[in-house]
């Protein structure tokens, strides 16, 4: 077996691969004596057939696989004597395309490979993070919404008109084409006007309607409507409101800090102060990340492999499309071009990427099984009623994996920074802190 040097740019590298049809034949015939033992074949007895027999038999299949292992040994055995990282998986393909049994193989493969990331001194970092306590404005601010989300529904007076935020209790039957649809009937249904939680034009149809109304809603469904056979439909819905209620904010006592687990409103008070003041740490902590990584990429300079770039960028491009057309989810777009702004992001995440990967690397900072397994298990609960399947799919799956360990170990690797650099603690008012996290999505 031969390798042979083919390019050497920058961080990209080519290799031409030579597997001799010896070193082939010799592969598929030490297979061949391996399986022999336990072939049988009519008229021969078990680990009696004649090698020439086998070969006929076998031979072009155990070749394919010799062919593979060969390449794939020969690609191992220059990655790990080089000490070569490809960036992307090395593009491998055959030279000789009308090969034949009895010729040797011919291969290039070419990649790029990960850089050296030089040290950074981190001895003069200096940041400065905002610190914010949970103020009595705020805290009566979320008893508030507390109260509001607490609300009960009274029945308005006889004779009154539903207004949008009422809740009308109505049953219903929708009907396409004059035929009713499955899933499209329902009974003593409670439905808040204006929460937009059925399709447009629903909710807006109800608005005026009093008890013992008999009212068709015409509507049509969405185009990406979930259900394909009712996209772009129009219906009528036969609606009889059985009752008409109006919102009625929780009052702010003990028996509304009971529904929250607190034992009095003094004590929901203390459990709202201690769960803003979590949610400012996490915010501010965002804020200094942000500001650290600034600061991080000011200290290195380094060659980044060109693939690497391009994927970002052209995931980049993709997120962006789907922010700014987010009814659009059939991925029929076709190709997205990317700017140079999506080039420029791309090149910072791609830098700090792998700087903090060398980071966690050399300081041995790893993702353990246990934090792995309860940060799946908190995803897994965003899909009630397949939680298990989740949680099955993610352990089978290497790259659903990799996607949840990615934030919690770059969120590990930077805590590790923020143990080795100077952080200034200062106070601040929520509206500071709220200021500072904006500026985050206008940079």
């Amino acid at each position: 077996m031969q390798v042979t040097e083919t390019l050497n740019e920058g961080l990209k590298r080519g290799y031409a691969i030579t597997v001799t049809a010896a070193e082939l034949d010799a592969k598929v015939r030490e297979k061949l004596e391996e399986a022999a033992p336990e072939i049988e074949m009519k008229g021969f007895r078990k680990g009696k057939v004649p090698f020439a027999l086998l070969k006929k038999q076998f031979g072009p299949r155990l070749l394919g696989e010799a062919m593979q292992e060969a390449v794939d040994g020969a690609i191992n055995s220059h990655l790990e004597a080089s000490g070569d990282r490809p960036a992307m998986q090395p593009e491998v393909k055959m030279t000789n395309e009308n090969w034949e049994e009895g010729q040797d193989v011919e291969v290039s493969m070419t990649y790029e490979k990960l850089p050296q990331v030089p040290e950074v001194d981190l001895s003069g970092v200096e940041i400065t993070r905002l610190t914010v306590k949970a103020d009595e404005a705020s805290i009566e601010e979320a008893l508030t919404n507390l109260a509001e989300t607490s609300k009960q529904f009274e029945d308005r007076r006889k004779g009154s008109k539903a207004k949008d935020g009422d809740q009308v209790v109505i049953d219903f039957v929708g009907k396409v084409d004059g035929e009713a649809f499955e899933g499209g009937s329902a009974e003593d249904y409670p439905l808040v006007l204006g929460s937009n939680s059925f399709i447009p034009g629903f909710e807006e149809g109800l608005v005026g309607v009093k008890v013992d109304d008999v009212k068709d809603v015409e509507v049509t469904f969405p185009e990406n409507y979930g259900a394909a056979h009712l996209a772009g439909k129009a219906a009528v819905f036969t609606c009889t409101v059985k009752a008409v209620k109006e919102p009625k904010a929780a009052e702010l006592n003990d028996e509304l800090a009971k529904q929250f687990g607190a034992e009095d409103l003094a004590g929901l008070k203390t459990q709202i102060a201690t769960s803003l003041e979590g949610e400012f740490a996490g915010a501010a902590r965002a804020v200094a990340k942000r500001a650290l990584l600034d600061k991080l990429d000011t200290l290195v300079s380094f060659e980044l492999p060109e693939s690497l770039v391009e994927a970002e960028a052209g995931q980049i491009a993709h997120q962006l499309y789907h922010e700014e057309h987010p009814d659009d989810h059939n991925h029929s777009h076709g190709a997205i071009e990317t700017t140079d702004e999506h080039r420029k992001l791309a090149v910072r995440r791609v830098k700090l990427g792998l700087l903090l990967a060398e980071l966690g690397q050399k300081n041995e900072i790893k993702v353990t099984d246990s934090e792995l397994t309860q940060a799946i298990l908190n995803q897994a609960r965003q899909y009630r009623g397949q939680e298990r399947q989740f949680f099955e799919f993610v352990q089978q799956n290497a790259a659903a994996r990799q996607q949840i360990q990615a934030p919690i170990f770059e969120d590990k690797v930077v805590d590790f920074i923020f143990s080795q650099v100077k952080v200034d603690e200062k106070d601040a008012t929520k509206d500071e802190l709220q200021a500072a996290v904006e500026a985050l999505d206008v940079e």
